[in-house]
């Protein structure tokens, strides 16, 4: 699932995950986001492209690939397979205590999930998203689907030789009990992205049909095509709703063969798994076993690397991969370090306010708190000046918003003008730069012009509202990497008259707290992909504001915004989607609900030099886990850690 890009965040690309270490990770808002759910496609509303039964399906109509295409073009069909990858879980959890990511409950261990990472090692997939196009998804259980001419439904024929890893029949019955476990016992996400989902119906064992209802049909046919599909018999005899180090029956590449509990998870690669020859695993899955190890501090785990302990790691930490990476293993040569381009949205990393709290509802004060943030010291202090500062909720894509709003926009955002701020209608906001200096007086005194215009006056060194309470801040973090950045920022809120603190909790409390909602401020990451689907309103939704477990981490309660949302899902072009989604980001930015971060569009990956890759990476993936391989050859000058 996708990572991070700023100095310390979340890799998720679809979707949420605590923000633990300093890394870049998507929510995900690869990230998911991505293949994550957060960015799950299907069918066009207005091209005929899928009809009839097709090999594949995107969102506007197009793929890439044929009927006939013998592989992905940023693999190598004849890569070798062999020999293992141990690297670090970048998820943004320093522990897991489940191998299930499809349920609200516990830390999911990282390969599990489609959920929260885009990609899952144990279970496939009716079709498999491709990694050079932003939303088309090609057969794997399926051989074909087909779209109904109206897109009311869509029906797939399953391929009979697929099987799970016991040996037993992948039929329509597993399909069908995948959907219905997944909306009626899955995690809420589920409920939101299959609510116009009204069945799925067996046809025959191999020949499953899908029936959709209401408008927003674009991303339906894709969205069920990229769920899990489960056991029925295997989950006859266990509860699917509970968390468990059971390892599951899948049908996908690889089985877990052993874990250390809340340290370490190694995957088996499957030399029977069914599917390994189709044009879409051609080229992929080529490494024996894959370890992921998890640290609870990042000192530890790069020492680690370094020992050779383990293999690769991207690196998120500006300040690390500057300095911790002179070594002898890299002046070596024994050890590569690896900056490979990433064009996917940067994502929304920032830190996100709780509007559910009362002393944060006026936007003044939230406002307030976001110019204290002096970006240009901590990008020249503590990052080595490797990042550029966020602004868009869609930073690095075209789905940022620019400039003063388009006529398409415009006519998007008048009959909504009653409930928007003024601002909207002028260039979107972008946080102001600083002088670097740490302490930008300019900046500090516009803070607190809003500060006295919302009513919290000077009282000695605080801020006090008309009853006297303090206005103060808490920093929930759950790893202390993060640390050197919030503290200079603590020194201006200070200087406000605003008390602010760090709060350091275990990451399960941590996890029951932000699902909960119980925090003032938090860094999340989000990563909402270039055809934002049905999922996106887990992130910014009313519904999804009262809704526990949800992503909208700030409460954004705001009926322009639902509005937008709809017209975002309910999108039949690539540029009627483009208009509604730099609509939605205006209006977003005038909200003032987090305060942004930084990018870089870049993997940066230290790895030993025990591996090659194909020439081409997939253009929305970094490609390391399903497209390198072991080298046996480099393995043997690299040696031992």
């Amino acid at each position: 699932m996708p990572k991070l890009k700023g100095d310390v965040s979340t890799s998720r690309s679809l979707i949420r995950r605590p923000f633990s270490k300093t890394r870049d990770r998507v929510c995900s808002l690869s990230g998911g986001v991505l293949a994550a759910v957060a960015v799950m496609t299907a069918g066009t509303l207005t091209t005929p492209a899928v009809a009839e039964p097709s090999h594949g399906i995107s969102a506007f109509g197009d793929l890439k690939y044929p009927a006939d295409f013998t592989h992905f073009e940023y693999v190598d069909p004849s890569a070798p397979k062999g020999g293992r990858l141990a690297l670090v879980g970048t998820r943004g959890l320093s522990t897991f205590d489940s191998f299930n990511g499809y349920i609200l409950k516990g830390d999911a261990a990282q390969g599990t999930s489609l959920l929260f990472e885009g990609f899952s090692l144990i279970f496939d997939s009716l079709m498999t998203r491709a990694g050079d196009e932003p939303d088309s998804v090609y057969g794997l259980v399926a051989k074909t689907a087909d779209v109904a001419a109206d897109r009311k439904s869509v029906t797939f024929a399953l391929r009979p030789e697929a099987r799970f890893a016991d040996g037993t029949p992948l039929t329509a019955e597993d399909v069908k009990f995948s959907f219905d476990i997944l909306k009626s016992k899955g995690h809420p996400i589920y409920r939101t992205i299959l609510r116009d989902v009204v069945s799925a119906e067996i046809i025959d064992p191999a020949t499953i049909k899908y029936t959709f209802e209401g408008r927003q049909l674009r991303d339906l046919p894709a969205t069920v095509a990229t769920l899990p599909i489960f056991s029925k018999a295997y989950y006859a005899t266990r509860a699917f709703d509970e968390t468990t180090l059971e390892p599951p029956l899948g049908s996908g590449p690889y089985r877990i063969a052993k874990h250390r509990s809340g340290r370490s998870v190694t995957y088996e690669r499957r030399d029977d798994y069914w599917a390994r020859d189709l044009p879409v695993n051609r080229g992929r899955w080529n490494f024996d076993t894959i370890r992921f190890e998890y640290f609870r501090d990042r000192t530890a785990a790069l020492e680690t690397l370094k020992a050779g302990d383990y293999d690769l790691r991207e690196e998120f930490t500006s300040k690390d991969w500057a300095t911790a990476y002179n070594i002898p293993q890299v002046r070596s040569g024994r050890m590569v370090l690896t900056t490979m381009a990433d064009e996917r949205p940067s994502g929304a990393q920032g830190f996100f306010i709780n509007t559910r709290r009362k002393k944060f509802q006026d936007i003044r004060v939230r406002k307030a708190i976001g110019l204290a943030f002096d970006f240009e010291w901590s990008n020249n202090n503590l990052f080595y000046s490797l990042y550029k500062r966020t602004a868009s909720y869609f930073e690095n894509s075209n789905l940022k918003a620019v400039g003063k709003p388009s006529a398409a926009e415009r006519a998007l955002l008048e009959p909504l003008r009653d409930k928007l701020r003024p601002t909207v209608f002028e260039p979107p906001y972008i946080p102001p730069k600083s002088d670097g200096s740490g302490a930008d007086r300019r900046l500090l005194r516009q803070a607190i012009q809003l500060l006295e215009a919302a009513g919290f006056k000077r009282r000695g060194n605080q801020r006090v509202n008309a009853d006297g309470v303090a206005l103060d801040i808490e920093f929930l973090i759950f790893a202390p990497s993060f640390i050197r950045v919030i503290e200079p920022y603590i020194r201006n809120l200070e200087r406000l008259g605003i008390r602010a603190n760090i709060r350091q909790v275990d990451p399960a409390q941590y996890e029951r707290r932000t699902k909960s909602f119980d925090f003032d401020i938090v860094t999340q990451r989000f990563v909402m992909g270039l055809t934002p689907s049905p999922a996106i309103k887990n992130y910014l939704s009313s519904q999804a504001a009262k809704t526990e477990g949800s992503f909208n981490l700030a409460g954004i309660q705001d009926p322009a915004i639902d509005v937008l949302l709809e017209k975002v899902i309910e999108a039949d072009s690539r540029a009627t989607l483009t208009t509604a989604v730099t609509a939605l980001d205006r209006v977003l930015r005038s909200g003032h609900y987090w305060v942004p971060h930084w990018y870089k569009a870049a993997h940066n990956i230290a790895h030993w030099n025990r591996y090659s890759r194909p020439d081409t990476k997939p253009r929305y993936r970094d490609g390391v886990i399903d497209t390198w391989w072991f080298d046996a050859e480099k393995a043997k000058a690299a040696g031992a850690g």
